[in-house]
């Protein structure tokens, strides 16, 4: 097992790569990225032996941005009459496995291999099951990927349920919800499955909170937090949907997000302005370091080049602007499924 393989947006391979090799020489170890531009994939080869997963094991998977999820093992040629032996055979080579997942890279070439990996999927878990590789009543266990590359190539790897996303390929399985306003739903959504545990939503996500929505319009996310009963300042000069303004939740300002300040502190304020990055960086560094808001999700929208160079000053400015003005806050950030041309960062002021 000498390679780490990262799901990435299509398009991202660059950037996960790059953020990969800066973290793998922050620990010393002296691995390679392999990519391909388009294949949302990208191979980090550790050439001394065991370095790949002492890799994995020191970082911890909320701090990537553009990795969706990971996994460590190697590549496997397969004979298209019988590709479920040699698999077995990886197996016994590596970690028992709490349970098994069939993954294919998030591209139309990967979508087309959905067939391959259905047909697969029973003769492989029964196999896995009789030779004990995969137990399924011990959740401790690390997770088996079983990525398929092609019906002749897969890469067989691991990954810890404790340092991994929860899903298979880093992908959510969200709906958008009927009486929501826009798909963009899905972003703040999200952003909650990955930045808060779901043992805390009761807590930080509870009903009579307010949130202030900066660029609201038409309420995409305004719905999101009226859902979970909160009390809303939408802020747009746009229309807000009158189904949302109805719901007796929201209080709609027409304004320019980037100059309203709110009369007291509030728990949340989100927003999803189209804007240079380093200008929504700002603004969330005010919101937090002025006491604006206790927590706050906040799209950075990236321009074609320099991407993670533009990410990483955006986080860098914020660091320095909250320790200036001496607050202590958990600031993460992260390319998710729902995200296209951006990222989404979430900080939290601490007490």
């Amino acid at each position: 097992m000498q390679e780490l393989l990262l799901h990435c947006r299509l398009g991202f391979e660059g950037e996960a790569a790059a953020e990969m090799q800066e973290l793998a020489g922050e620990q010393g170890i002296a691995g390679y990225p392999v990519t391909q531009d388009g294949s949302a994939l990208v191979r980090f080869v550790c050439p001394e032996q065991g370095e790949a997963e002492q890799l994995m094991r020191a970082i911890d998977f909320q701090q990537l941005i553009f990795t969706r999820q990971w996994a460590v093992g190697s590549w496997l040629e397969l004979d298209p009459e019988d590709r479920v032996s040699p698999i077995i055979t990886a197996c016994a080579q590596g970690h028992i496995a709490s349970l098994m997942w069939l993954e294919t890279a998030d591209t139309n070439d990967g979508k087309a291999l959905a067939a391959l990996t259905k047909k697969l999927k029973g003769p492989l878990e029964r196999s896995l099951t009789k030779t004990r590789f995969v137990r399924p009543n011990k959740p401790e266990l690390p997770r088996l990927h079983l990525c398929f590359q092609s019906g002749q190539k897969v890469f067989v790897g691991w990954s810890w349920a404790n340092n991994g996303a929860p899903w298979p390929m880093g992908i959510p399985r969200l709906k958008v919800p009927r009486e929501a306003p826009s798909r963009s739903t899905l972003k703040l959504e999200e952003a909650w499955h990955h930045f808060i545990p779901r043992d805390d939503w009761d807590s930080r996500l509870k009903a009579g909170m307010t949130a202030v929505d900066l660029g609201a319009a038409p309420g995409g996310w305004t719905w999101q937090l009226v859902n979970r009963l909160m009390n809303v300042t939408a802020v747009d000069n746009g229309p807000m949907d009158r189904r949302l303004m109805d719901s007796g939740q929201v209080e709609h300002v027409q304004g320019d997000g980037y100059m309203y300040r709110p009369k007291r502190t509030v728990d949340w304020m989100v927003c999803d302005i189209v804007d240079k990055p380093a200008r929504s960086s700002a603004l969330a560094a005010k919101w937090i370091g002025q006491r604006y808001c206790r927590e706050l999700i906040i799209n950075f929208k990236l321009p074609m080049k320099q991407r993670y160079q533009e990410v990483m000053q955006c986080l860098g400015h914020i660091q320095d602007a909250l320790d200036e003005a001496g607050v202590r806050a958990e600031i993460g950030c992260k390319q998710l499924y729902t995200d296209r041309e951006e990222v989404t960062c979430h900080i939290r002021a601490l007490r």
